[in-house]
């Protein structure tokens, strides 16, 4: 497996109730994985723990065969190999696209970014818009905007929450499958939280619901929805 996730539980400081509770979970090399479930159920404190945003009260975090997280290990986020989409994209709006793109290639040299770049603006079909600033985007381009700068550095895991909710209805089944799409092209592990069972039947291979922090069903698509 390439992320396995055993026992995770967690409880925000201010909260009573545990987020999580006892949540496992794998997914194999390449596969796409959705977390269901409605707001508040945990799904997005998931996402922050793999990404190491957050710290677990218990369990353990592996990805690629690393432990990012158990009982005796915490490995930073910087040095975990995992990107995230933002619910708001979090685009730099002083920015422009290439600019955005490129804020993540620390270890590159000038010309090795601008080559990093531009792969990534014709994965996304964004080549034409690389001088644009966000807010002279549409929903669905900064959406594209954003998956591209996570995928700039490599990172082994792409994390992406709730990557529909700020878009229009009318447009959803378009970038549905544009994301599919580009994922696919990526072959990169990614894992999204959505409340939406269409998003999951559109992208996911494997789908885990969850509920007030514990999961009900995993599996594969068809035999869970």
């Amino acid at each position: 497996m390439f992320i396995e996730i055993r026992n995770l539980t967690f409880k925000y400081r201010n909260s009573q109730q545990k987020t999580l509770k006892d949540v496992s979970f794998n997914v194999q090399k390449g596969e796409i994985l959705s977390i269901l479930g409605e707001s508040g159920g945990g799904k997005s404190t998931i996402l922050r723990l793999i990404a190491g945003l957050e710290t677990p009260l218990s369990g353990s975090i592996i990805v690629d065969n690393k432990i990012m997280f158990d009982s005796n290990t915490l490995v930073i986020p910087e040095k975990r190999g995992v990107g995230m989409v933002f619910q708001d994209y979090a685009l730099f709006p002083h920015m422009k696209v290439d600019d955005n793109i490129k804020f993540g290639l620390t270890n590159l040299n000038k010309k090795e970014k601008d080559v990093r770049v531009l792969e990534m603006l014709k994965l996304v079909n964004l080549q034409d818009f690389s001088s644009r600033y966000p807010h002279e985007l549409s929903g669905g381009q900064q959406q594209r905007v954003a998956i591209a700068r996570a995928l700039a550095p490599k990172p082994s895991v792409l994390l992406l929450d709730e990557p529909f909710s700020n878009l229009d209805t009318d447009l959803k089944s378009k970038i549905r499958e544009e994301l599919k799409s580009i994922l696919n092209q990526a072959g990169i592990t990614s894992i999204f939280v959505t409340h939406d069972r269409e998003d999951v039947k559109s992208i996911a291979d494997k789908v885990v619901t969850l509920k007030e922090g514990e999961i009900l069903k995993s599996g594969k698509l068809e035999e869970v929805l």
